[in-house]
């Protein structure tokens, strides 16, 4: 019993709950204050279980509260997305692809189908690594979470929530229950890039989101929001360079110039993935072709 094999051991004995609320939820996390954890697809956690980075002595199950499932778009108020909503049922959503195909387009590019069945878009901002593809897409797209205890709730900036590497301003009381995404703006198109090692289910050595909305004859940017991911401790906006597009017309020059303010505005570190210098320079590579894409679909 508890032989390692390589890094990984066998987990010791745990107290597993489903509860079928958020307010039984709430009254275990109570309970068993700041030993419990909580989660709804665990492909972090488990593997974090199992390196013994974490040794909870509770598990509380998210996926049997419904609340915590849904995909419901308004037109008026935009979209909310459960924060127990797996990522597979996001990217074949229609309603997400149709008014929000930035966001299913950076889905499509996570991890492989079985962990997308798995995975949630809650966990996957709770994580909080650097390299998460649902912020930059969210970031860019305006996006809030709704953040519920016992005692209240709030709102905060998908751009806000994160204080480092495994660090956000969640607390210990609180859930994530749901992201809700503005309505899109009139005529604008967004796209999200990554730059992986050997293919699109790696975690993210850059990626890139831009979000750029034109004028009606389709020449001067009219607003535009830039989202960086894997160069920093936390998924940043580049707003040097989104100043420097506003009310401008847009050219090669001027996009040139924007992607390589961006690059400077990127805090990437050296790791055993890549230098900082190469993610600088994929900053560069990877906005303008961002801007191009984006450009052509307006």
């Amino acid at each position: 019993m508890g032989r390692t094999l390589g890094r990984l051991r066998r987990l010791p004995e745990i107290e597993y709950f489903f509860p079928k609320t958020v307010k039984e939820a709430f009254s275990l996390l109570e309970r068993y204050d700041g030993k419990a954890k909580v989660f709804a697809g665990g492909t972090d956690l488990l593997s974090k279980m199992k390196r013994r980075e974490l040794a909870p002595k509770y598990l509380i199950d998210l996926n049997g509260i419904p609340d915590l499932r849904l995909i419901k778009y308004e037109k008026e108020k935009g979209l909310r997305i459960g924060a127990a909503t797996p990522l597979n049922e996001i990217m074949e959503s229609s309603v997400v692809s149709k008014h929000y195909p930035i966001l299913t387009e950076a889905v499509s590019k996570m991890a492989s189908t079985q962990v997308r069945n798995i995975g949630t878009i809650g966990g996957n901002l709770c994580n909080a690594v650097p390299s998460a593809d649902t912020a930059p897409p969210l970031i860019v797209l305006g996006a809030q979470l709704k953040l519920i205890s016992f005692q209240k709730e709030r709102m905060v900036l998908v751009e806000d929530f994160f204080k480092g590497p495994d660090r956000t301003i969640l607390n210990p009381s609180e859930l994530v229950s749901e992201i809700q995404i503005p309505p899109p703006l009139s005529g604008a198109r967004g796209t999200y890039l990554k730059h992986t090692l050997r293919r699109e289910m790696d975690l993210a050595i850059v990626g890139v989101a831009v979000y750029l909305a034109l004028d009606s004859k389709r020449q001067i940017c009219k607003d535009v929001k830039i989202a960086l991911g894997a160069v920093a401790p936390i998924p940043l906006r580049a707003k040097k360079a989104e100043e420097t597009l506003r009310g401008k017309a847009l050219d090669d020059d001027l996009i040139e110039g924007v992607a390589r303010m961006a690059a400077e505005e990127a805090k990437p570190i050296d790791d055993i993935r890549s230098s900082a210098e190469y993610r600088r320079e994929m900053v560069r590579v990877l906005m303008k072709r961002a801007f191009k894409r984006s450009l052509e679909m307006v």
